[in-house]
Protein backbone atom coordinates (compact mmCIF):
# COMPACT_ATOMS: atom_id res chain seq x y z
CA UNK A 1 0.00 0.00 0.00
CA UNK A 2 1.59 3.24 -1.15
CA UNK A 3 0.47 6.27 0.86
CA UNK A 4 1.41 9.89 0.21
CA UNK A 5 0.72 12.83 2.50
CA UNK A 6 -2.23 15.07 1.71
CA UNK A 7 -1.35 18.59 0.59
CA UNK A 8 -1.58 21.12 3.44
CA UNK A 9 -2.14 24.87 3.02
CA UNK A 10 -2.71 27.58 5.60
CA UNK A 11 -4.96 29.77 3.49
CA UNK A 12 -6.41 29.41 0.00
CA UNK A 13 -8.61 31.52 -2.27
CA UNK A 14 -11.47 30.21 -4.40
CA UNK A 15 -9.60 30.49 -7.71
CA UNK A 16 -6.62 28.50 -6.46
CA UNK A 17 -8.79 25.89 -4.75
CA UNK A 18 -10.91 25.31 -7.87
CA UNK A 19 -7.93 25.16 -10.22
CA UNK A 20 -5.51 23.14 -8.13
CA UNK A 21 -7.80 20.79 -6.18
CA UNK A 22 -11.48 20.81 -7.19
CA UNK A 23 -10.92 20.54 -10.95
CA UNK A 24 -8.34 17.78 -10.48
CA UNK A 25 -10.31 16.10 -7.65
CA UNK A 26 -7.34 16.05 -5.26
CA UNK A 27 -7.69 16.26 -1.45
CA UNK A 28 -6.20 19.14 0.53
CA UNK A 29 -6.13 20.21 4.17
CA UNK A 30 -6.84 23.88 4.89
CA UNK A 31 -5.38 24.85 8.27
CA UNK A 32 -6.97 28.27 8.84
CA UNK A 33 -10.42 27.80 7.33
CA UNK A 34 -12.27 27.51 10.66
CA UNK A 35 -10.14 29.64 13.00
CA UNK A 36 -12.59 32.55 12.96
CA UNK A 37 -15.58 30.33 13.75
CA UNK A 38 -17.21 30.23 17.17
CA UNK A 39 -16.95 26.45 16.88
CA UNK A 40 -13.15 26.68 17.00
CA UNK A 41 -13.32 28.04 20.56
CA UNK A 42 -16.63 26.71 21.86
CA UNK A 43 -17.21 23.19 20.64
CA UNK A 44 -16.83 20.56 23.34
CA UNK A 45 -18.96 17.82 24.88
CA UNK A 46 -20.00 20.20 27.63
CA UNK A 47 -21.07 22.85 25.12
CA UNK A 48 -23.17 20.40 23.08
CA UNK A 49 -24.66 19.05 26.30
CA UNK A 50 -25.73 22.54 27.38
CA UNK A 51 -27.60 23.04 24.09
CA UNK A 52 -29.22 19.63 23.68
CA UNK A 53 -28.25 17.16 26.38
CA UNK A 54 -31.74 15.64 26.50
CA UNK A 55 -31.94 15.28 22.71
CA UNK A 56 -32.16 11.64 21.64
CA UNK A 57 -29.48 10.62 19.15
CA UNK A 58 -28.97 7.56 16.99
CA UNK A 59 -25.72 5.70 17.50
CA UNK A 60 -23.95 3.41 15.05
CA UNK A 61 -21.45 0.63 15.65
CA UNK A 62 -18.79 -1.02 13.52
CA UNK A 63 -20.50 -4.40 13.22
CA UNK A 64 -21.59 -5.55 9.75
CA UNK A 65 -25.26 -5.55 8.90
CA UNK A 66 -26.84 -8.99 9.09
CA UNK A 67 -30.08 -10.65 8.01
CA UNK A 68 -32.59 -7.98 6.94
CA UNK A 69 -30.92 -5.12 8.83
CA UNK A 70 -30.14 -2.35 6.35
CA UNK A 71 -26.66 -0.98 5.84
CA UNK A 72 -25.90 1.96 8.13
CA UNK A 73 -28.88 1.19 10.38
CA UNK A 74 -28.60 2.61 13.91
CA UNK A 75 -27.62 0.27 16.73
CA UNK A 76 -29.38 2.21 19.50
CA UNK A 77 -30.98 5.54 20.41
CA UNK A 78 -30.17 7.30 23.69
CA UNK A 79 -30.00 10.82 25.13
CA UNK A 80 -27.02 12.90 24.03
CA UNK A 81 -25.82 13.36 27.62
CA UNK A 82 -25.95 9.60 28.19
CA UNK A 83 -23.82 9.02 25.13
CA UNK A 84 -21.30 11.62 26.27
CA UNK A 85 -21.05 9.86 29.62
CA UNK A 86 -20.25 6.64 27.78
CA UNK A 87 -17.51 8.46 25.86
CA UNK A 88 -16.03 9.81 29.09
CA UNK A 89 -16.00 6.24 30.43
CA UNK A 90 -14.05 5.04 27.38
CA UNK A 91 -16.68 3.96 24.82
CA UNK A 92 -14.69 2.93 21.73
CA UNK A 93 -17.24 1.82 19.17
CA UNK A 94 -20.52 3.74 19.15
CA UNK A 95 -20.51 6.80 16.87
CA UNK A 96 -22.84 9.65 16.01
CA UNK A 97 -23.16 9.44 12.23
CA UNK A 98 -24.63 12.02 9.84
CA UNK A 99 -26.16 13.98 12.74
CA UNK A 100 -28.24 16.79 11.18
CA UNK A 101 -27.39 19.71 13.43
CA UNK A 102 -29.81 22.25 11.92
CA UNK A 103 -32.69 19.89 12.62
CA UNK A 104 -31.54 18.55 15.98
CA UNK A 105 -29.67 21.47 17.62
CA UNK A 106 -30.46 24.60 15.54
CA UNK A 107 -28.40 26.89 17.81
CA UNK A 108 -25.22 25.37 16.34
CA UNK A 109 -25.86 27.22 13.07
CA UNK A 110 -24.39 30.31 14.73
CA UNK A 111 -21.04 28.61 15.27
CA UNK A 112 -19.85 28.21 11.68
CA UNK A 113 -20.15 29.66 8.18
CA UNK A 114 -19.93 28.29 4.66
CA UNK A 115 -16.45 29.09 3.29
CA UNK A 116 -16.00 31.09 0.11
CA UNK A 117 -13.85 28.64 -1.84
CA UNK A 118 -15.89 28.31 -5.01
CA UNK A 119 -18.22 25.47 -4.00
CA UNK A 120 -22.01 25.83 -4.00
CA UNK A 121 -22.86 24.24 -0.67
CA UNK A 122 -26.16 22.60 0.14
CA UNK A 123 -26.84 24.85 3.13
CA UNK A 124 -29.68 22.82 4.65
CA UNK A 125 -27.54 19.77 5.36
CA UNK A 126 -24.44 20.37 7.48
CA UNK A 127 -23.92 17.12 9.39
CA UNK A 128 -21.77 16.08 12.33
CA UNK A 129 -19.77 12.93 13.07
CA UNK A 130 -18.70 12.32 16.68
CA UNK A 131 -16.95 9.47 18.48
CA UNK A 132 -14.37 8.56 21.12
CA UNK A 133 -10.84 7.22 21.19
CA UNK A 134 -10.43 4.00 19.23
CA UNK A 135 -13.61 4.32 17.18
CA UNK A 136 -13.36 3.50 13.50
CA UNK A 137 -15.56 4.03 10.48
CA UNK A 138 -15.57 1.32 7.83
CA UNK A 139 -13.92 2.10 4.50
CA UNK A 140 -16.60 3.65 2.27
CA UNK A 141 -17.47 6.37 -0.21
CA UNK A 142 -20.40 8.78 0.02
CA UNK A 143 -23.38 7.80 -2.10
CA UNK A 144 -24.37 11.36 -3.03
CA UNK A 145 -21.01 11.86 -4.80
CA UNK A 146 -20.66 15.27 -3.15
CA UNK A 147 -17.69 17.55 -2.71
CA UNK A 148 -17.12 17.49 1.06
CA UNK A 149 -15.32 19.89 3.37
CA UNK A 150 -14.75 17.99 6.62
CA UNK A 151 -14.11 20.52 9.41
CA UNK A 152 -12.51 18.79 12.37
CA UNK A 153 -12.48 19.71 16.08
CA UNK A 154 -11.28 18.06 19.26
CA UNK A 155 -8.69 15.28 19.43
CA UNK A 156 -6.80 14.07 16.40
CA UNK A 157 -8.37 11.82 13.77
CA UNK A 158 -6.48 9.75 11.22
CA UNK A 159 -7.86 9.56 7.68
CA UNK A 160 -6.79 7.42 4.74
CA UNK A 161 -8.29 8.06 1.29
CA UNK A 162 -8.22 6.42 -2.11
CA UNK A 163 -9.46 7.79 -5.42
CA UNK A 164 -12.22 6.04 -7.40
CA UNK A 165 -9.49 4.70 -9.70
CA UNK A 166 -8.40 2.40 -6.84
CA UNK A 167 -11.80 0.69 -6.58
CA UNK A 168 -10.57 -2.53 -8.27
CA UNK A 169 -8.36 -3.21 -5.22
CA UNK A 170 -10.72 -2.05 -2.47
CA UNK A 171 -12.57 -5.34 -1.77
CA UNK A 172 -15.74 -3.48 -2.69
CA UNK A 173 -18.87 -5.39 -1.64
CA UNK A 174 -21.42 -5.54 -4.50
CA UNK A 175 -24.52 -3.35 -4.11
CA UNK A 176 -22.89 -1.37 -1.30
CA UNK A 177 -20.75 1.70 -0.75
CA UNK A 178 -18.29 -0.09 1.52
CA UNK A 179 -15.35 -2.45 1.49
CA UNK A 180 -15.60 -5.89 3.06
CA UNK A 181 -15.94 -5.20 6.79
CA UNK A 182 -13.06 -7.45 7.94
CA UNK A 183 -10.46 -5.62 5.82
CA UNK A 184 -8.45 -3.31 8.10
CA UNK A 185 -7.09 -0.49 5.95
CA UNK A 186 -5.23 1.02 8.90
CA UNK A 187 -3.37 -2.23 9.70
CA UNK A 188 -3.48 -4.17 6.42
CA UNK A 189 -3.04 -7.94 6.32
CA UNK A 190 -1.37 -8.43 2.95
CA UNK A 191 -1.36 -12.20 3.19
CA UNK A 192 -5.10 -12.45 3.72
CA UNK A 193 -5.99 -9.52 1.43
CA UNK A 194 -3.22 -9.39 -1.22
CA UNK A 195 -4.89 -6.71 -3.38
CA UNK A 196 -4.09 -4.13 -0.68
CA UNK A 197 -0.44 -4.28 -1.79
CA UNK A 198 -1.36 -2.48 -4.99
CA UNK A 199 -3.35 0.39 -3.50
CA UNK A 200 -2.15 3.97 -3.93
CA UNK A 201 -3.70 6.55 -1.65
CA UNK A 202 -3.13 9.43 0.73
CA UNK A 203 -3.30 9.87 4.48
CA UNK A 204 -3.49 12.69 6.98
CA UNK A 205 -3.94 13.17 10.70
CA UNK A 206 -6.46 15.93 11.27
CA UNK A 207 -5.94 18.33 14.16
CA UNK A 208 -8.32 20.76 15.85
CA UNK A 209 -9.53 23.33 13.30
CA UNK A 210 -8.32 21.50 10.18
CA UNK A 211 -10.62 21.38 7.15
CA UNK A 212 -10.17 18.45 4.74
CA UNK A 213 -11.47 18.50 1.17
CA UNK A 214 -12.76 15.06 0.13
CA UNK A 215 -13.45 14.93 -3.63
CA UNK A 216 -16.50 13.12 -5.08
CA UNK A 217 -16.41 9.33 -4.89
CA UNK A 218 -13.19 9.10 -2.88
CA UNK A 219 -12.96 6.13 -0.55
CA UNK A 220 -12.12 7.08 3.04
CA UNK A 221 -11.63 5.41 6.40
CA UNK A 222 -11.18 7.19 9.74
CA UNK A 223 -9.78 6.27 13.14
CA UNK A 224 -10.37 8.47 16.19
CA UNK A 225 -7.35 9.12 18.45
CA UNK A 226 -9.56 10.73 21.09
CA UNK A 227 -13.00 12.28 21.52
CA UNK A 228 -13.58 14.50 18.50
CA UNK A 229 -16.27 15.86 16.22
CA UNK A 230 -16.28 16.77 12.56
CA UNK A 231 -18.70 18.95 10.64
CA UNK A 232 -19.23 17.97 7.00
CA UNK A 233 -20.27 20.68 4.56
CA UNK A 234 -21.50 19.25 1.25
CA UNK A 235 -21.67 20.60 -2.28
CA UNK A 236 -23.82 18.30 -4.36
CA UNK A 237 -22.48 17.24 -7.78
CA UNK A 238 -22.84 19.60 -10.72
CA UNK A 239 -21.02 17.78 -13.51
CA UNK A 240 -23.04 15.39 -15.67
CA UNK A 241 -20.70 12.52 -14.82
CA UNK A 242 -21.01 12.95 -11.07
CA UNK A 243 -24.78 13.51 -11.19
CA UNK A 244 -25.18 10.21 -13.06
CA UNK A 245 -23.09 8.44 -10.42
CA UNK A 246 -25.20 9.92 -7.65
CA UNK A 247 -28.44 8.81 -9.33
CA UNK A 248 -27.06 5.32 -9.88
CA UNK A 249 -25.98 5.04 -6.23
CA UNK A 250 -29.19 6.36 -4.69
CA UNK A 251 -31.89 5.22 -7.10
CA UNK A 252 -30.57 1.94 -8.49
CA UNK A 253 -27.97 0.40 -6.18
CA UNK A 254 -29.64 1.34 -2.90
CA UNK A 255 -33.07 0.22 -4.15
CA UNK A 256 -31.81 -3.17 -5.29
CA UNK A 257 -29.90 -3.65 -2.04
CA UNK A 258 -32.95 -2.81 0.08
CA UNK A 259 -35.30 -5.10 -1.82
CA UNK A 260 -32.93 -8.07 -1.93
CA UNK A 261 -32.03 -7.77 1.74
CA UNK A 262 -35.72 -7.81 2.71
CA UNK A 263 -36.42 -10.80 0.45
CA UNK A 264 -33.39 -12.97 1.19
CA UNK A 265 -31.84 -11.64 4.41
CA UNK A 266 -28.53 -13.21 5.35
CA UNK A 267 -28.36 -15.26 2.14
CA UNK A 268 -28.06 -11.97 0.25
CA UNK A 269 -25.28 -10.80 2.58
CA UNK A 270 -23.40 -14.07 2.21
CA UNK A 271 -23.79 -13.96 -1.57
CA UNK A 272 -22.28 -10.48 -1.75
CA UNK A 273 -19.40 -11.35 0.57
CA UNK A 274 -18.57 -14.36 -1.59
CA UNK A 275 -18.86 -12.31 -4.77
CA UNK A 276 -16.45 -9.73 -3.34
CA UNK A 277 -13.63 -12.27 -3.35
CA UNK A 278 -14.62 -13.84 -6.66
CA UNK A 279 -14.45 -10.40 -8.27
CA UNK A 280 -11.16 -9.56 -6.54
CA UNK A 281 -9.47 -12.77 -7.64
CA UNK A 282 -10.54 -12.19 -11.22
CA UNK A 283 -9.11 -8.66 -11.14
CA UNK A 284 -5.82 -9.80 -9.66
CA UNK A 285 -5.46 -12.59 -12.21
CA UNK A 286 -6.30 -10.32 -15.14
CA UNK A 287 -4.11 -7.43 -13.94
CA UNK A 288 -1.03 -9.41 -12.95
Amino acid sequence: MKLAQVDVVKNIDAETFLKRYKSREIPVVMKNLTKEWRAYELWSLEYFESLGGDKEVKLYDSKPSTDTKLQHAAEKTIALKEYFNLLREGEKDLRMFFFQILKEIPALKNDFSFPDIGLKFFKNLPVMFLAGKGAKAQMHYDIDNADIILCHFGAKKKVRMFSPSQTPFMYHVPFSYSSYYEVDFMNPDYEKYPALRYLKGVEVTLEHGDALYIPPGWWHVVEYEGISYSLALRAFPRSFKNVLKMINNIVIIRTIEGIMRKLFGQKWNDRNAQQTFINMNKRLNSTF
